[in-house]
């Protein structure tokens, strides 16, 4: 399929042939699920930790006689029921991430960019260059392309102006192609790629 490209100006800068293998998917909701809730839980840090009744540093001695007391029979102020006892069952540091298939990494990816297409939601710019990394400059770049959530998604190497100018904005993200991600494709309303960004991308997947 063929897709307009735009300069930084809103321009028209010819068109570009997109492969069907990447961006011509009938999009499916089970793997995009998959592959978010697999994103989203690898980045848990599985830090929480609480101690447990071994760790807690109390004596272990027995608090009165078995029988005869007239209350529980207690063998340790360890135990969870008494106020600075070890958790019952706590968090532990642990790994939350998931398994999930390399192959089925790549195919949601592709669903994702097929989605946008899909959606008349991506955008094909010529390069992402500027002469001076002003914000300012960059929002009114961004008013002529009608674009005011996205991600960008440039070659192997940021323009280090670009990146700059788009730090300071709200709800724009901007990524060297090797960070492409599911989830943050799906976060963002506009997906925004440069020629360089489709051509890497096909390379990717050949």
């Amino acid at each position: 399929m063929k897709a307009d490209v735009q300069n930084i100006e809103a321009k028209s800068a010819g068109s570009v042939e997109l492969s069907d293998a990447i961006f011509g998917l009938e999009p499916r909701q089970d793997i995009l699920h998959r592959m978010v809730v697999w994103q989203l839980n690898k980045r848990q840090a599985g830090t929480h930790k609480t101690k447990g009744r071994a760790e807690i540093n109390r004596t272990g001695k027995k608090l009165g006689k078995q029988k005869g007391g007239g209350g529980a029979r207690h063998g340790s102020r360890r135990s969870g029921i008494f106020i600075g006892g070890g958790k019952s069952f706590g968090p532990v540091v642990r790994s939350h991430a998931t398994d999930l298939p390399k192959k089925v990494r790549a195919l949601a990816l592709r669903h994702a960019l097929s989605a946008k297409v899909k959606a008349s939601e991506l955008i094909v710019l010529e390069d992402a260059n500027l002469a001076a990394g002003k914000t300012k400059a960059l929002k009114e770049v961004f008013a002529k392309l009608g674009v005011e959530n996205a991600l960008i998604i440039d070659g192997a190497v940021l323009n280090e102006n670009f990146a700059m100018a788009a730090r300071n904005i709200i709800n724009i993200d901007v990524l060297p192609v090797q960070g492409i991600n599911v989830y943050d494709i799906l976060r963002r309303k506009k997906l925004v790629l440069t020629k360089a960004a489709v051509e890497a991308l096909e390379a990717r997947f050949k």
